[in-house]
């Protein structure tokens, strides 16, 4: 039987860890400078009316798509996410399936708003080695995790002072959310099989408890799919690809935000 490409990409993500472990100790992360600053808070940013609630994604590939942008430089696109009002940034640091690393991340911090680290999070030492790279935010994926796992590793990021965004694909990862959980995000995207449908959201959406903001993820290529989202109660939008697809992803994000307020 193959193995589905979350299977293979938290299969390869433990090996990573263990590997990384052996490089850097957690006394070293907490001794980097960026460890004891104070996170910036990503719910008080998506509730924002001056902001978009766009969370901006910066990918250079993925396992579905290839490469989407290789040449994109990761201190210009961000800075145009921040100028133009993104409620947040989302950065990939998986190296074997994405294309991405921490020292994005590192770039990608120096903007004065939330940054989310986007990747498969199995371990603790992914969340202390976030905060000390300077992340605000954890993704936490229900589908890779169980939920004694989610509460521990979201546990974690809270005593950081870091914020967490749980991702749910399903009615059955219901049972993932925690008070630990500020935000919870449903994927379109079936992580499985790659196939996006918006109806998910829709769906799932009104199943979430009231004190947690809902973030639509994945399969927001134009402005009618974000208005919709946004009218059915989204706080908040995970959009990457369309902004990196483009061969000028600030721009893209630019017009796609005068798009918002026209």
């Amino acid at each position: 039987m193959s193995m589905n490409i979350l299977t293979k990409i938290v299969a390869s993500k433990f090996a990573e860890v263990a590997a990384r472990k052996k490089v850097m100790s957690i006394e070293q992360l907490e001794a980097m400078p960026l460890f004891g600053q104070k996170c910036i808070s990503l719910k008080e940013s998506l509730l924002d009316p001056t902001k978009n609630g766009i969370i901006a994604e910066f990918k250079r590939q993925s396992p579905s798509k290839g490469v989407i942008n290789a040449t994109a430089d990761v201190a210009t696109v961000t800075a145009a996410y921040t100028h133009y009002g993104a409620a947040g940034i989302s950065v990939l640091t998986d190296a074997a399936f994405f294309g991405g690393s921490l020292a994005d991340l590192s770039v990608a911090v120096k903007n004065e708003i939330p940054v989310l680290r986007k990747e498969f999070i199995i371990d603790e030492f992914q969340i202390i080695e976030a905060k000390a790279y300077g992340a605000s935010v954890i993704l936490l994926i229900a589908s890779c995790l169980t939920p004694a796992e989610t509460e521990l590793l979201a546990g974690t990021a809270r005593e950081l002072g870091m914020e967490v965004l749980l991702e749910l694909h399903d009615e059955s990862e219901l049972e993932f959310i925690n008070e630990e959980v500020t935000i919870v995000g449903i994927n379109n995207r079936n992580l499985k099989s790659f196939e996006v449908n918006i109806e998910h959201s829709l769906k799932l959406r009104s199943l979430l408890p009231k004190d947690k903001l809902a973030i639509a993820e994945s399969g927001i290529y134009d402005i009618e799919t974000y208005k919709l989202l946004k009218k059915e109660g989204f706080d908040g939008f995970l959009m990457g690809e369309y902004f990196m697809k483009q061969s000028n992803p600030a721009l893209a994000f630019q017009l796609f935000t005068e798009q918002i307020k026209a």
